[in-house]
């Protein structure tokens, strides 16, 4: 639970919103807790949408390597560079300005977690990322 709670921290951004025009689009750049990174969302799919990680705060490791997803559970990914990881998968429009059924990838810990989110203005994305019951929710801001 610790290694969620992580996780979604490095994923998610702090704030505070109102309620989404019924004309907004998730597609877009979102910004992550405490600007750390930035996440880009687009379809990928009839109704779905995926989300990929473009940019880092601190893209390189102590010995000014490149990171890589070190702690991914399938060995043979663990050297691949975390910038390019799509971290949200398959989330299916479900109603206004609210997707769910898809997935979140944490690099910090290399699990995928049950993932829905949801526009609450033009400006600010809910993110919640779910193990059993137990579920975690942050907010992201939009860049562009």
């Amino acid at each position: 639970m610790k290694k969620l709670v992580c996780g979604l921290t490095f994923l998610a951004a702090m704030g505070m919103g109102g309620t989404a025009s019924a004309n907004s689009d998730v597609i877009g750049i979102w910004e992550t807790v405490e600007g750390k990174s930035h996440v880009q969302i687009s379809s990928c799919g009839e109704n779905k949408y995926c989300g990929e990680l473009i940019w880092l705060k601190e893209p390189n490791t102590e010995k000014g390597e490149p990171k890589t997803d070190i702690n991914n559970q399938d060995e043979k990914l663990r050297n691949r560079p975390i910038i390019g990881i799509q971290l949200l998968n398959g989330l299916e429009k479900t109603g206004p300005n609210e997707w769910d059924d898809g997935t979140i990838y944490n690099p910090e810990d290399g699990n995928t977690y049950s993932s829905e989110m949801r526009l609450i203005d033009t400006d600010q994305l809910q993110v919640e990322g779910c193990v059993l019951f137990i579920c975690k929710e942050q907010i992201w801001t939009r860049k562009k």
